[in-house]
C-alpha cells in the first residue's frame, strides 16, 4: 500500500487545477459512492485528482488505478479496510472496470464502511453500465463527455466564455460575445479539440490508440468475443466515417463486415456505448429513447478526421458537431422535416448558402449555418452550439 500512496502523491503533485471540466461543478460529491463513466481520453483521471487537490486534505484521501499490479494479489475490499484503519475517508478508484467483480466488492465496501466515500471511474462504459445495475441505488452515476467548443477555447486558447443554454442560443444571447476569429478556432476544434490530450504533439497517434484499444480490447473483452472482432468493428467504423451520414441497412452492413445480420444492432450499441458512434433515432419513442435508429454518426468530429483518410464530408462534419454538442444537455432526435428536433424546435444544419425551405412547416424552426459569425432572425451560427456546456 505504501507504493500506492507514493504513486498517488506523485500524480497529485503533477495535477493542474487551472481548468476544470463542465462536470466538476455538477457532481454531488457528498454521495457515498460516485461513479464517473465516459470514453477513453476525456479527462476522468484528472477530474478525480483535481477533486482531491482543490477540495480535500491530501492525507485524507487515496487515489488508485485498478489496473495497478497491486491488485493482482490484493482485493479492493481489503484496501478499503486498510484505508479506514489509517483514518482516510475518501477513496478514488480509476479504471475500475479492469478489476474483476468490482461492483460486488463496491457493494460490500458500501455496506461495511459507512465512514468511507468512494469515487470510481472507468473508460469501458459498457462494463460500467453492466456493473452499475448490480449496485442498485448505492451509486450515483455521471457521464463525462469530451470538450465542448467553449471548453476548448478556455483550455487551448485561454479564452473564458460562459455556457449558454439552448434557450439562450436561439434567443441570440451569444451575439454579445467579443470573440475575435471564432471560425478560425472552430476549424481547429473540429480537427483536434474534443479530447484534452490534443495539447500533446502526438495527438493523432494517441487518438488512434484510443480507437484501437476501444475496438480491439474494450468491446471484445466485455462481450466475450474473439479478438478478431476488433478488425470488424474497425471496418464498420471506417464505413460510417465515409458516409454522409450513414443510414443503417443491417443486411448490407453485416455483409460488408462479414458477420450475421441479427448481431448488428448489438454491435452498434456496443460501439456507441464505448464512445465511438452516435445513433440518431426518430421521435416516436419520446423521452424513453425507443425510436427507430435513422442515422448513425461518428461520435465527434475529431474521429471523422482520424478515420476518413482525407475524404471528410463537410455536411457530415457539421451535423456530427451539432449532435455531439447538443446531446449533452438536450434530448435530441431526427426531425421529420429537417435534420434535428429538440423539444418543439427544429434545426436544419448547413453551409452559408443553406436556405430556409426545409423549416417552413416547422412549429419553431432554425437554420444553423457554418461559416458565419453572427445570427440573423432564425439563422444561427453553428459554432454557437458549442457553447452549450
Amino acid at each position: 500500500m505504501n507504493n500506492l500512496i507514493k504513486i498517488y502523491k506523485k500524480l497529485l503533485r503533477e495535477t493542474d487545477t487551472g481548468f476544470f471540466r463542465y462536470l466538476y461543478g455538477e457532481i454531488d460529491w457528498g454521495n457515498r459512492i460516485v461513479g464517473i463513466r465516459g470514453p477513453r481520453g476525456v479527462g476522468k483521471t484528472t477530474l478525480m485528482l483535481q477533486r482531491i487537490k482543490r477540495d480535500l486534505n491530501a492525507d485524507d484521501a487515496l487515489y488508485v488505478n485498478a489496473d495497478d499490479i497491486y491488485f493482482s494479489d490484493h482485493r479492493l475490499l481489503s484496501l478499503a479496510e486498510q484505508v479506514v484503519q489509517r483514518g482516510i475517508h475518501y477513496l478514488f478508484i480509476d479504471e475500475i472496470h479492469k478489476y474483476k467483480d468490482w461492483s460486488k466488492e463496491l457493494k460490500l465496501i458500501y455496506d461495511y464502511y459507512s465512514e468511507l466515500r468512494v469515487v470510481f471511474s472507468g473508460s469501458s462504459v459498457l462494463d460500467l453500465n453492466k456493473g452499475v445495475s448490480d449496485l442498485s441505488r448505492r451509486a450515483v452515476m455521471y457521464h463525462l463527455y469530451g470538450l465542448s467548443f467553449r471548453e476548448y477555447l478556455r483550455l487551448f486558447q485561454n479564452i473564458a466564455l460562459p455556457a449558454f443554454s439552448l434557450d439562450d442560443i436561439v434567443a441570440g444571447r451569444p451575439e454579445a460575445l467579443a470573440l475575435k476569429t471564432p471560425l478560425l478556432f472552430f476549424e481547429d476544434y473540429l480537427r483536434r479539440g474534443y479530447y484534452p490530450f490534443a495539447q500533446d504533439n502526438s495527438f493523432d497517434e494517441k487518438l488512434r490508440q484510443v480507437i484501437n484499444l476501444t475496438l480491439e480490447t474494450d468491446i471484445p473483452v466485455f462481450a466475450d468475443m474473439p479478438a478478431s472482432m476488433g478488425r470488424k468493428f474497425k471496418r464498420l467504423l471506417a464505413i460510417i466515417a465515409q458516409s454522409v451520414p450513414f443510414k443503417p441497412n443491417m443486411s448490407k452492413l453485416s455483409e460488408m463486415i462479414g458477420t450475421g445480420r441479427n448481431q448488428m444492432p448489438d454491435y452498434l450499441n456496443y460501439i456507441e456505448d464505448a464512445g465511438m458512434i452516435a445513433q440518431l433515432k426518430d421521435d416516436t419513442g419520446g423521452i424513453r429513447g425507443l425510436g427507430k435508429v435513422e442515422k448513425i454518426y461518428l461520435d465527434n468530429p475529431n474521429l471523422i478526421y482520424a478515420l476518413a483518410d482525407g475524404a471528410v464530408n463537410v455536411g457530415n462534419l457539421r451535423e456530427t458537431f451539432f449532435l455531439n454538442q447538443m446531446r449533452v444537455k438536450n434530448p435530441i432526435s431526427l426531425s421529420s422535416v429537417a435534420d434535428f428536433r429538440i423539444g418543439n424546435r427544429t434545426f436544419e444544419v448547413g453551409g452559408k448558402s443553406k436556405g430556409t425551405k426545409q423549416i417552413e412547416s416547422a412549429e419553431e424552426g432554425y437554420v444553423v449555418k457554418d461559416g458565419i459569425e453572427f445570427s440573423s432572425g432564425n439563422i444561427l451560427p453553428l459554432w454557437w452550439f458549442g457553447l452549450n456546456y
